[in-house]
């Protein structure tokens, strides 16, 4: 298992590499640059600039130069920790994304336990009463769950909220307490507001692990090692814990190779109608403005935590089901 996961930690190097040049490659791949896209904001203001403005910013952002050069002089930087200045932000690309991360990986850490904590007992529950009212009910709102868009549903609670209750359920708090310091009445008014965002971006997720999690244990159970079991007299609560929701969960374990992005990056369209304060819109504004280090930054992390999730997830998968570690020994 150590070798299998040092040799998994070096191919990390040139994958990692590999990506960070296609990220970089894609990100310049639209016509014009950064200042093109400023001065073409600027003439849509009614301001003209002239010719030795424009050279100024193309030599101060240095994206007069050749695509290549811009590529190793951010990637060298990066090694080192330093991702570059945001040219529409005027910041350093790590305090900028450092400002709202906590925020991001807090609202996506509740989401992903509200996930699997509802998800996996419905769906074992809804395997194990299959054709019956109750499954077809769970049925019928994981459907629902998958069929209505994340920003519908926040559109809609935001319009309930204001008009039966009176209340901006947007953001993470309430005007009063933004810029407040923390206090008990502070943590209140942040969980009265978490709600919203974890049940609009959880919803979908829930939805299809349920279904997930149905299937595969349904699965599991038709197969002739649960029927010899049965025959043998196994009690049916220790047979169905021991192996059928054991095995079914291998699908489930898999997925948490998209864990991490998923923490990291949030709901972009979710977060712009919630007015959350999260990575996603930053990000997008990134790649509307063509700010190309900012960007880069976002999907060089992106691009690393799914590298590392998968590798968390394949040893997960070792860790739960032996005949994974059976197999990589042969």
């Amino acid at each position: 298992m150590l070798a299998y996961v040092i040799r998994r930690l070096l191919l990390m190097i040139p994958t990692l590499a590999i990506i960070s040049v296609i990220s970089f490659w894609v990100i310049n791949l639209p016509p014009g640059n950064y200042v093109d896209a400023f001065m073409a904001q600027m003439a849509g203001q009614g301001q003209i600039p002239d010719f030795e403005t424009r050279q100024q910013m193309e030599q101060m952002y240095g994206v007069n130069q050749p695509i290549y050069v811009q590529y190793f002089r951010w990637i060298s930087r990066a090694l080192q920790g330093d991702f570059g200045q945001s040219f529409e932000w005027r910041r350093p690309v790590v305090d900028l994304l450092g400002s709202r991360l906590s925020r991001t990986i807090a609202i996506s850490l509740v989401t992903v336990v509200f996930v699997y904590t509802v998800a996996i007992p419905i769906g074992i529950f809804s395997a194990l009463r299959q054709y019956s009212l109750w499954d077809y009910v769970l049925t019928f709102i994981g459907f629902l769950g998958l069929s209505i868009p994340n920003f519908s549903l926040a559109l809609i609670l935001l319009y309930v909220g204001f008009e039966y209750f009176g209340m901006s359920v947007g953001g993470l708090f309430s005007p009063e307490f933004e810029n407040a310091p923390w206090s008990i009445a502070k943590v209140i008014d942040l969980l009265s507001h978490l709600w919203v965002p974890v049940l609009v971006v959880g919803l979908s997720g829930t939805a299809g692990l349920i279904r997930v999690t149905r299937a595969n244990l349904l699965d599991e159970l038709g197969k002739q090692y649960v029927v010899a079991a049965r025959a043998r007299g196994m009690p049916r609560r220790r047979l169905l814990w021991k192996y059928p929701v054991r095995v079914a969960m291998n699908p489930v374990i898999s997925s948490a190779a998209f864990i991490l992005p998923g923490i990291v990056s949030g709901a972009t369209i979710t977060a712009i109608v919630l007015n959350l304060p999260t990575t996603g819109p930053i990000y997008l504004r990134a790649l509307q403005s063509q700010d190309m280090y900012v960007a880069g930054a976002f999907i060089l992390l992106l691009s690393s935590l799914t590298v590392i999730g998968t590798l968390i997830s394949d040893l997960l998968l070792a860790w739960a089901d032996p005949r994974i570690r059976f197999g990589g020994q042969k």
